[in-house]
């Protein structure tokens, strides 16, 4: 049978205190939604997202899924109910944008409940030792009978483990008559999605209940929870990693983009950091401090410490990238080297070339960024401006000190410094006549 996820993401994040809607704020440096959808992806046919007006930025991120807009904001049975039209046949699973973090296998087992043919409904629970004040769910072994509000519990209820998370799963035609039998008879005049448990039974149909972990099912409703939620998705990549043969000297310190490739025997130090987009190649080894993002890092390299790697740049085999070294757009082939104190924007080094402490290429010039090409086998000496557009050739030599406008040919030396010049006894005839003057 088809099936057709709806994701509720209307919601404003009102307790977040933002003007951010709530499901683009990001869990290892990832949107919400886009947590959601990547599980989604991998188990429905089809997605729908529903959004609220004016949230263009949400439909950015949901694309290149459907969404339909929530006019008005009228309880998440009214959200989901906007996106009946797209139901199809099969199955419909109505999803949270704020609970991203649950696993296409939970997803599999919640379609495989419902295929069991003996419930209408499906729907997932967690079993809390504090339960606080989550919904409880009522029921008798694996069925549903009720789901109690925390504030409308008995002191009998309130002492059930077993939590409502909220998702649920039933035939597109249940699924949408259920729906538009909803009723707004509450304090808040609002169409509760949880109603659907009611009205199922009232049908005289079974709804199961479906056991999966709080990690999974947690929501996110405010920045403590987004933040106890981050560490909860840390931990799982965290994990991945080490199984998957990295090695990690202090794990807990190292924070890794949801997107992050590692392969066998990277080996990362303690307070390294991935922003997005990162991919590192077997044997290389990121040491402590480092700021990765957007780049792609070849075999057996060394990074670091306190290296950053800004997005756009692609570091090929054997290069070391050392202390308080930036690179930014900028291409390294096999075996080049900058070690220390060095910004390299917008550049291109070839294959085994050497890039002395304290050199930068001046890749802006107020208007416009330019390119940098520094040859194989070039050296460039020791505080050397590169002042872009600009090309060093292959096997050239660059000497310290020097501010180089010119193109350097293959295997020349450039030298651009002012001539160094001696006047013998200055210095202590200088201090002679100040302590005079003094």
């Amino acid at each position: 049978m088809p099936a057709t996820a709806v994701i509720l993401a209307a919601g404003l994040g009102t307790r977040m205190k933002s003007v951010l809607p709530k499901a683009l704020h990001k869990l290892a440096g990832r949107p919400m939604l886009r947590h959601l959808l990547a599980s989604c992806e991998q188990v429905f046919d089809r997605i729908v997202v529903v959004v609220g007006p004016d949230m263009e930025a949400v439909q950015a991120v949901a694309a290149p899924h459907a969404c339909v807009v929530q006019a008005e904001s009228l309880g998440t049975a009214h959200a989901a109910l906007q996106a009946a039209g797209q139901f199809g046949t099969g199955e419909v699973a109505v999803l949270y944008a704020d609970n991203p973090l649950i696993r296409p296998d939970t997803f599999r087992g919640l379609l495989a409940r419902r295929a069991a043919g003996d419930a209408a409904l499906a729907l997932l629970v967690m079993r809390l030792a504090e339960p606080g004040r989550y919904g409880r769910v009522i029921g008798a072994g694996e069925y549903v009978e009720r789901v109690v509000e925390w504030a409308d519990a008995t002191d009998a209820e309130r002492t059930e483990t077993l939590c409502n998370a909220g998702v649920l799963c039933a035939a597109a035609a249940d699924m949408a008559r259920w729906l538009r039998a909803v009723r707004a008879d509450n304090a808040k005049g609002e169409y509760y999605l949880t109603d659907l448990v009611a009205l199922a039974r009232g049908d005289g149909a079974r709804v199961a209940a479906v056991l999966a972990p709080y990690g999974e099912l947690r929501g996110i409703n405010s920045r403590a929870e987004l933040a106890e939620a981050e560490a909860m998705v840390q931990s799982w990549l965290r994990a991945a990693a080490l199984e998957g043969g990295v090695t990690m000297t202090d794990p807990a310190s190292v924070f890794l983009a949801a997107d992050t490739v590692l392969e066998s025997d990277v080996t990362i130090g303690p307070n390294v950091v991935f922003g997005p987009g990162v991919s590192v190649a077997s044997g290389t080894e990121i040491r402590a401090f480092s700021h990765l993002e957007g780049c792609s890092i070849g075999p057996d390299c060394i990074i670091g410490p306190h290296a950053r790697i800004r997005p756009g740049s692609v570091l090929g085999e054997g290069v070391h990238v050392g202390n308080f070294v930036e690179l930014k757009a900028a291409t390294l082939a096999r075996g080049a080297k900058a070690n220390h104190l060095t910004y390299l924007g917008d550049a291109e080094v070839g294959e085994a070339a050497n890039i002395g402490a304290g050199t930068i290429t001046c890749n802006y010039d107020g208007f416009e960024k330019h390119r940098t090409r520094i040859g194989a086998r070039a050296f460039i000496g020791s505080d050397v401006a590169l002042v872009a557009p600009v090309s060093v050739g292959d096997g050239a030599m660059v000497a310290a000190g020097s501010v180089i406008t010119e193109d350097v040919p293959a295997d020349a030396l450039a030298v651009a410094r002012g001539r160094q010049a001696v006047k013998p006894g200055h210095a202590a005839a200088f201090r002679a006549s100040r302590r005079k003057s003094g």
